[in-house]
């Protein structure tokens, strides 16, 4: 059972930030006496409770209401020495300023304290900061994101960080910050190009660096001054290739080629594509050129020969409702679940592409209202950088929607779609 929340008097805020909370925060709240203050000193820190002599160290302190505010919230006292002694601080109006000034520019999302100053009879005083994350997750500035383990905290590794993650908020994942990723690590030729796009107010990247552009421009990276902490979706979109393999091998895509009808048959070929978005994009199109044919009419039918030798046709399928199938499968996947990957499957007669998507955040109704163009993406950065045109990629337009129109009237089949065990997959038939 977590403890009792400390609260004794209004939430502090600073004269400049006057606004509606300003209202909220001064309707009566239960208070808590200095009795039962003592009482939680002398529990000692836990879980929820951390205890702090002074404030000398804004990061570390940054770092301590992190992980209280991704656990379940908590209490920091300062002016409690190890002994749990009550020593005071010397200057408890400054330290609430600092305080104040830490939950709003070094935490994202920044967070609004609850600061109580408490005077005892001895004449010192102590200050509290009660902690109620509700925005979970949150991160220091740098992109650190802590947890609260008992009396400690600790950073959560880069193994862990999509898992626990996807239990908070499982549609982020394009917006996790990559530590330890450089400049030297994105395709400038590819940034600049996709820059250069959009010529009437592009920046002059002789004197615009790529981090710059990442940070300030597409809001692909955080940090300020000289941090550069790149999220995912920058690394997906415009990193170099042989790099993305490395840091994010979970985006790598399954083609592969089948002789028959379904994934029973015998395979005739399989590649694992690899890199950024574009360099995924080209690969698996060209994969899909060398076994079928794309049209934007349906072929018409051939005369046969009894002579004829008897070799499968190459099959036929709609030229736009293929590359649109392939955009929506490298841009909705749901990367936070590593374990499952991207595939498309060629057979005789069908082309299916199979993408993670947890069921749980995917109804029936969801499944249903994709049909008609009502979406629910999950890399909405991505997505929006992908399908532009000054990206390289000439995508089509028209969504899931044009892919079920215009494959049906291709192929005189409907195409099928359905969601399994944290899969979605989409099937559309040769003509």
């Amino acid at each position: 059972m977590p403890r009792r929340k400390f609260r004794h008097t209004q939430r502090f805020e600073s004269s400049s930030d006057s606004s509606f909370q300003e209202y909220l925060v001064n309707q009566p709240t239960q208070t808590t006496t200095r009795t039962e203050l003592l009482r939680l000193i002398r529990g000692g820190e836990d879980t929820y409770l951390e205890l702090k002599v002074k404030l000398s160290n804004s990061e570390r302190i940054a770092q301590g209401i992190v992980a209280l505010a991704n656990t379940d919230g908590g209490t920091i006292i300062f002016g409690v020495n190890d002994q749990l002694r009550i020593e005071g601080v010397s200057n408890p109006e400054w330290v609430q300023q600092e305080l104040a000034r830490i939950c709003r520019e070094e935490i994202v999302p920044p967070l609004v304290p609850m600061i109580d100053s408490v005077a005892f009879d001895s004449g010192k005083r102590i200050v509290a900061l009660d902690i109620d994350g509700k925005k979970k997750p949150y991160r220091t500035r740098d992109g650190r994101f802590y947890l609260r383990v008992g009396a400690e905290k600790r950073e959560v590794s880069r193994d862990e960080l999509s898992t626990w993650l996807d239990e908070l908020r499982p549609l982020g994942f394009e917006n996790i910050p990559l530590q330890g990723v450089t400049e030297a690590d994105f395709d400038d030729a590819l940034l600049w190009s996709f820059a250069g796009g959009f010529d009437y107010n592009a920046p002059n990247h002789a004197l615009y660096n790529t981090s710059d552009f990442l940070r300030k421009d597409l809001m692909l990276a955080i940090g300020e001054a000289d941090e550069f902490i790149p999220s995912v979706a920058a690394l997906l979109l415009f990193g170099k290739s042989e790099r993305v393999a490395e840091l994010l091998p979970r985006s790598n895509v399954t083609v592969a080629r089948f002789s028959g009808s379904n994934g029973t048959a015998q395979l005739i070929e399989a590649i694992e594509v690899k890199g950024n978005l574009l360099t995924q994009y080209e690969s698996i199109m060209s994969f899909i050129h060398r076994y079928v044919d794309l049209a934007k009419d349906k072929p018409r039918r051939k005369l046969e020969l009894v002579t004829d030798s008897i070799v499968t046709a190459r099959a036929n399928f709609h030229h736009y409702a293929v590359v649109e199938a392939v955009i929506n499968a490298l841009i909705h996947r749901d990367l936070g679940l590593r374990d499952i990957r991207t595939r498309i499957n060629i057979y005789d007669n069908a082309i299916e592409a199979i993408n993670a998507r947890r069921s749980g955040n995917f109804p029936l109704s969801a499944a249903r209202a994709i049909r008609y163009g009502i979406t629910q993406r999950l890399n909405p950065q991505v997505a929006a950088i992908f399908t532009r045109r000054e990206y390289g990629v000439a995508a089509p337009h028209g969504g899931l929607p044009m892919i079920l129109k215009q494959s049906f009237r291709f192929s005189g089949r409907q195409p099928e779609i359905y969601v399994a065990g944290d899969e979605f997959k989409l099937k559309l038939w040769a003509a």
